[in-house]
């Protein structure tokens, strides 16, 4: 007996591909072709509509796309400038959620930055190089220089701990935690108005390096967690 006709599948029409989604995967296809990186400069506007044969609206779509994924920069009277090589196999994870309440976004934060940077010290103390010790120490030396100077060094402080991260070879833990760091980066330099936030925390960062640079991961978690206890206990503090 024959399957009557009405039983079959229906095979739909493929849909029209988004052309906002055309235009990011082509952009992220020149990126790479074009090799270019962080500070470069992408094609103008109307350089892109008449290369790619598309409205204004759809290309701005894309340019907005890529901004929200702090991929790209727009500089008003000077182009849009590349933030972080990008290519269409990128994985991008962008974060968000509600920053109301200062304390409690930064407690937040606090609550998942220590996981990833406790793994982040552990990792870095197995598989730093030479190289990276040199830099880590550098970035330490210039953070306790200003340190002592100034009694504050908060953009000398995220460099050290870029440097750690840069030291795990794994670039997401930079991305990750320079992310959630970048969300609160006016609150970094004085936080609460306060120039001694987190100064107690300042000796770990010594020891924090001492640990890496002997390879001892538990050492490295340890007073990774002694410099974040000092954060989560003056934020609680200062925010009363």
């Amino acid at each position: 007996m024959k399957a009557n006709r009405s039983d079959r599948p229906v095979i739909r029409p493929l849909p029209v591909m988004d052309r906002a989604r055309q235009v990011t995967d082509a952009l992220a296809d020149y990126v790479e072709e074009a090799r270019l990186q962080a500070g470069d400069r992408l094609p103008a506007e109307r350089e892109l509509m008449a290369a790619l044969a598309v409205g204004r609206s759809t290309i701005r779509e894309a340019i907005r796309h890529f901004q929200a994924l702090g991929v790209i920069e727009t500089r008003k009277g000077s182009g849009t400038y590349l933030l972080k090589p990008v290519s269409r196999a990128t994985i991008h994870m962008p974060l968000s959620f509600d920053a109301a309440h200062l304390r409690d976004a930064l407690l937040q934060t606090l609550q998942v930055r220590r996981g990833i940077e406790c793994e982040a010290g552990m990792v870095a103390a197995r598989r730093r190089t030479a190289k990276d010790l040199v830099v880590i120490e550098e970035k330490l030396n210039a953070m306790e220089r200003v340190h002592l100077e100034k009694g504050t060094s908060g953009p000398e402080d995220l460099a050290f701990h870029l440097a750690v991260y840069d030291a795990t070879h794994n670039p997401l833990f930079r991305q990750l935690l320079e992310q959630m760091r970048e969300t609160f980066e006016r609150f970094w330099e004085h936080p609460f108005d306060r120039q001694d936030f987190a100064r107690r925390s300042f000796p770990f960062h010594r020891t924090l390096f001492n640990a890496i640079a002997a390879g001892d991961a538990e050492a490295a978690r340890a007073e990774t967690l002694k410099i974040l206890d000092i954060v989560e206990e003056d934020i609680k503090e200062m925010s009363k």
